[in-house]
């Protein structure tokens, strides 16, 4: 909640931004999920950032009400899978992973509370990469194209001979291969601190495709 918060608030949909802890967030506006602290009932809301409108499913984090997050991922067109720097891959993690792999949705991984975390971004990757799919890759703020295009192509033979001639990688070759689950972009920030929210927006805005219904 606190990164669709970050999310709302970036793109222009709220003037303020709440905060889980204080209960008064946008999206939680149960009773109970106010005095918790906590998401119980999944929310929706809309939003526009660059060339592309967002609806924004916001749903429980926590264990206890992971069936009400399981009901709305038949519905998904993507889905950013929110990590916590801090406690990396947990146990409840993979069943999420594991879930998103059975629906076939298409994954974005932000690693959160990269503020308080230990482990370097370089260790986060390689954590995801080892656990969850090889296929995540360090999405980063200011990295150049050329050094995202190297990594792509280490991964991926689709990619190799691009770049080794030197052509860069198509952005509609790279959204290509995020629908169909075969690339996992991983995004570092601290939702609560504003951190990387406008690159993740930025990157969802690029590497998105419409679907076609």
């Amino acid at each position: 909640t606190t990164l669709s918060e970050a999310l709302l608030y970036r793109a222009g949909r709220i003037r303020t931004l709440g905060r889980v802890d204080h209960g008064n967030t946008y999206l939680d506006t149960n009773a109970v999920e106010r005095e918790r602290g906590i998401t119980i009932f999944s929310k929706q809301a809309r939003f526009s950032f660059g060339e592309t409108d967002f609806i924004l499913l916001d749903t429980p984090g926590h264990v206890d009400f992971s069936a009400e997050t399981e009901r709305t991922l038949s519905l998904l067109d993507y889905a950013i899978l929110v990590i916590s720097g801090a406690d990396g891959v947990q146990n409840h993690t993979r069943t999420l992973w594991q879930l998103l792999e059975f629906y076939g949705v298409p994954t974005f991984i932000f690693v959160n509370k990269t503020d308080i975390a230990i482990k370097l971004k370089d260790e986060l990757e390689a954590e995801l990469a080892s656990t969850l799919s090889p296929h995540c890759v360090a999405f980063y703020e200011g990295q150049t194209k050329h050094e995202l295009d190297e990594k792509l192509a280490l991964i991926h033979e689709d990619f190799l001979e691009n770049f080794l001639s030197g052509e860069p990688i198509e952005i509609a070759d790279i959204a290509a291969l995020i629908s169909r689950r075969a690339l996992f972009p991983c995004l570092f920030g601290s939702a609560l601190r504003m951190v990387g929210i406008e690159f993740l927006l930025d990157t969802l805005d690029k590497f998105t495709l419409s679907p076609v219904y």
